[in-house]
């Protein structure tokens, strides 16, 4: 398994990210630490959501590569539990779901159990490389700077950096795909933007059904009431439209 040089002079320029993978299928486990370890990741694997579970009260990490069917409890039901720990090291860790599911129904349903990417099997390794980059270069941001600050009510957005800060001045963690759309959005505020249009400029896996879930989430984090949004707004018959102070 190569990946380009362009892809290897990233990671030896960047800190080496900790990776937890955790499938039930030995031989996948055994490719997926190889492979990762040769490609400057330091990886621990699980075999269950149990020892995994073990692992993060042990170790911190970068990413989660998280296989959705498991025997015992599931992999969606695991990661529900992490969404809704006390520890935000959990909390906030970035999950790339690996499933075999390729309905649009389990792949929003992943998405909607807190779920930053996802990759179906059997994927290209460069493609999981790729994705593994993405995820942790919009979950580690840059700090924040003082230019290209765009503001909802009490919020402020660095379009740039992208980072969303609440009026103590607390960092609101964004997932991948909740940090795409903004940007997207607040490059061309009050511009009504479809389904379409998003998918095709998002840097992430989106499809336009599961467009509308992403929105639901990042409504929880700008508005007020998300039920009746002031900024992320839709537009009828047209979709949604950016609308910050």
């Amino acid at each position: 398994m190569q990946i380009t040089k362009n892809l290897k002079n990233f990671f030896q320029k960047t800190k080496k990210r900790r990776l937890l993978v955790v499938d039930d299928d030995a031989r996948l486990r055994d490719l997926l630490k190889k492979f990762l370890t040769e490609n400057n990741f330091n990886v621990d694997v699980a075999n269950d959501a149990t020892s995994a579970g073990t692992q993060l009260a042990q170790n911190s990490y970068d990413l989660m590569l998280l296989d959705v069917m498991m025997p015992g409890q599931t992999g969606l039901s695991f990661m529900t539990s992490i969404r809704e720990s006390d520890n935000p090291r959990h909390r906030y860790l970035p999950i790339l779901l690996l499933t075999a599911l390729g309905e649009a129904e389990e792949r929003i349903q992943g998405l909607e159990s807190g779920a930053d990417d996802y990759l179906s099997k059997p994927f290209e390794p460069r493609e999981l490389i790729l994705r593994i980059e993405k995820l942790i270069e919009r979950c580690h941001p840059a700090p924040l700077s003082n230019q290209d600050i765009m503001s909802f009510g009490s919020m402020t957005f660095d379009v740039f950096k992208g980072i969303l800060e609440n009026a103590q001045g607390e960092i609101i963690h964004l997932t991948p795909a909740e940090l795409d759309l903004l940007q997207i959005f607040a490059k061309q505020p009050r511009i009504s933007l479809s389904r379409e249009d998003i998918v095709g400029a998002s840097g992430v896996n989106l499809s336009p059904r599961t467009v509308d879930v992403q929105i639901t989430r990042l409504r929880k984090k700008i508005e007020a009431d998300p039920r009746e949004p002031t900024y992320l707004r839709t537009v009828r018959h047209k979709g949604y439209a950016l609308w910050p102070d």
